[in-house]
């Protein structure tokens, strides 16, 4: 699986819950797409094809946002994060 595949495929599955997604789901999601695609354009600017650094470009950037959230809006994005790359 590609990069794009891959950034394809967590969009994809963050859309296909929104009909039975929770309040906290719906706004976890919608906040990871941009870290989604953020650490995906970076992965195919660095011609990197790894998922994994991709993940690992997920969770950083995920937690260099830490201070933008509450933190129990913080550990919303980081637990819908894990379910979604899991």
């Amino acid at each position: 699986m590609t990069i794009q595949e891959y950034e394809e495929k967590l969009l994809q599955l963050i859309d296909d819950g929104i009909d039975t997604a929770t309040d906290d789901e719906l706004f976890a999601g919608g906040y990871l797409r941009g870290h989604i695609s953020l650490a995906a354009a970076e992965c195919e600017s660095q011609n990197e094809s790894q998922l994994s650094v991709m993940k690992e470009k997920v969770e950083q950037s995920i937690t260099d946002a830490k201070s933008e959230l509450s933190p129990s809006d913080w550990q919303l994005v980081l637990q819908y994060s894990d379910k979604l790359m899991a």
